[in-house]
């Protein structure tokens, strides 16, 4: 199947209530008035767009709509909105976070650190990159950072396993700093591309996980300077604007600069890809429809708005 029509099946719940919805609302022979506008306000709420998002859009089609004169042009005003949710894919330096990958002068190796809550499909969608990095050619290297559970290092091995990675970790119980702090070391020795780190993710709301994750991104940064390069953030799609609130806190504690969203499987309501791109101003880097291990992809904002309103 190819990825598109993954992406649709993966959109079915929204794009059930936004095409139902939206074609009847935009059908040729409606006009454009004050009802239509709050049908489609009270659509996108639906949507999992959330309330804030959903006026910000709402005001900016209402002052444009005055000069359009049919249903089309509102539907491709709306489309525009959408896109435009999504910021680029730009990490705070101003540079494409993959240039570090390439060489163009950036840090290698490229430490990526991975976090999220328990269950959101972290460490699988970390075996996917490395899975995936390796099939581009390159060198990858898994820390086993998360060694509050004794199962969590076993999963990152059968990743690395599969991936063809390889892999640093401790006894269970060790210190998550310490083991990050060697992977680097070790990347570096050995000349590796690619260095991902797996960390805990028990619930966000316990302070000490947060401290935690602090103390992996000091430790990283010490033995290179300026890494780790990417935080990237995975979250589960099913979780709604939960997942909204999660984004945030791990924000404010380590700075995250890229997401993944997981779970796209027919059960989510996919306007909370848009609004956590829209709220956070953070690029959505990844996104997974399944899972199998090329379900993992790279996202495109124009294709994802496309999958739910064509």
């Amino acid at each position: 199947m190819a990825f598109i029509d993954k992406l649709k099946k993966g959109l079915s719940k929204t794009r059930e209530i936004l095409l139902t919805d939206v074609n009847e609302l935009f059908s040729s022979d409606r006009k454009i008035d004050e009802s239509l506008l709050e049908e489609l306000e009270e659509i996108l709420i639906m949507s999992d767009l959330g309330i804030d998002l959903t006026m910000e859009i709402m005001e900016r089609i209402s002052k444009k709509s005055g000069k359009l004169s049919t249903a089309d042009e509102l539907k491709a005003v709306f489309k525009n909105e959408l896109r435009a949710l999504f910021p680029s894919d730009l990490n705070s330096d101003g540079e494409n976070a993959e240039d570090g990958v390439h060489g163009r002068g950036l840090a290698r190796p490229h430490v990526v650190m991975v976090v999220g809550v328990n269950g959101t499909g972290k460490t699988t969608t970390l075996g996917k990159l490395a899975f995936k990095y390796g099939e581009e050619g390159k060198k990858v290297l898994i820390a086993a950072a998360d060694t509050f559970r004794a199962a969590a290092i076993e999963q990152v091995e059968i990743w690395a396993d599969r991936a063809g990675a390889s892999i640093v970790k401790h006894r269970a119980g060790a210190d998550p700093a310490a083991v990050s702090f060697d992977a680097v070391e070790a990347g570096m020795a050995r000349g590796v591309d690619i260095v991902l780190i797996d960390t805990a993710g028990r619930l966000h709301t316990q302070k000490n996980l947060m401290e935690e994750l602090k103390k992996i991104k000091r430790s990283v940064s010490k033995r290179l300077p300026g890494a780790p390069h990417e935080v990237l953030m995975v979250l589960d799609a099913t979780t709604g604007q939960n997942a909204l609130s999660q984004a945030r806190l791990f924000d404010d504690a380590v700075g995250i600069t890229a997401l993944a969203v997981t779970k796209l499987d027919g059960t989510a309501k996919g306007g909370i890809v848009a609004a956590v791109a829209g709220s956070m101003k953070v690029p959505i880097k990844y996104i997974g429809v399944g899972e199998s291990i090329d379900d993992l992809q790279d996202f495109d904002p124009e294709m994802f708005v496309n999958a739910l309103l064509d």
